[in-house]
């Protein structure tokens, strides 16, 4: 029978870890992140192309965090080497400045996934709109592409726990306490949380913490999402 000491080992903060294997999980992203580099139509030859861009790579988060790191994320935990490594390591190295997400704050990013298509656009519409509404414009067209990914190990699983504060919908009161519940995570090297969606009901979404974590990432669909001046956006899978 486990000790006392020992079951608490298997907890932070109350809550459970586990160790389990998700063999396929969804992340939206916009489009425009997966289209050839603009600066190609502005140079004649790859050499042209190669030198502007080690101009753009001197303000590029993502390209400065995998040389140098940056202050929320080391160079020596981004990846190299694997297929599409650069939306890893860009979910790392770009962060919203001065604002935080549900469980990670300006300094360093996270990989936000979830089990269904249904729960990503749920959250990205949320999100959208809230930025729409800010704007006073409620007319957009953004398209999302899938990026699938395989997840496995020790995460934090939030999904008994559906009245923590941390998931409190109001994001100034949810998003400061996630990120207190993050960092006990990351002190632990823990992959990352799992949790109810807060956006959709019965929806599972990840929050993975270590750029290592994301494996096997591969493209897939892309959904078009329009707001014709009002806040509930037409979704549409436009490729398969």
């Amino acid at each position: 029978m486990p000790s006392a000491a020992a079951s608490e080992s298997k907890k932070i903060e109350g809550v459970p870890l586990i160790r389990d294997a998700f063999p396929h999980t969804i992340r939206l992203v916009t489009s425009a992140r997966l289209r050839d580099s603009v600066l190609k139509a502005l140079v004649d030859s790859r050499d042209e192309l190669s030198e502007l861009e080690e101009i753009e790579s001197a303000t590029s988060a993502r390209l400065i965090a995998q040389h140098h790191g940056i202050k929320g994320v080391p160079a020596g935990q981004l990846i190299h080497g694997v297929p599409h490594e650069v939306f890893i390591n860009a979910s790392f190295a770009y962060a919203k400045p001065g604002e935080l997400n549900r469980f990670n704050g300006p300094d360093r990013g996270a990989w936000y996934a979830a089990l269904d298509v249904e729960t990503c656009l749920a959250e990205v519409t949320f999100h959208m709109t809230g930025f729409l509404e800010r704007a006073g414009d409620y007319n957009a067209v953004v398209d999302y592409a899938e990026l699938h990914a395989s997840l496995a190990g020790e995460y934090l699983d939030l999904r008994a726990a559906r009245d923590h504060p941390c998931l409190n919908p109001d994001p100034a009161i949810g998003y400061k306490l996630g990120n207190l519940l993050a960092r006990a995570v990351l002190a632990r090297g823990v992959n990352g949380i799992i949790y109810p969606s807060v956006r959709h009901a019965g929806g599972t979404c990840f929050a993975v913490l270590w750029p290592h974590a994301v494996q096997s990432v591969a493209q897939g669909s892309v959904f078009r999402l329009t707001w014709s001046g009002t806040p509930e956006p037409a979704v549409e899978q436009v490729t398969r």
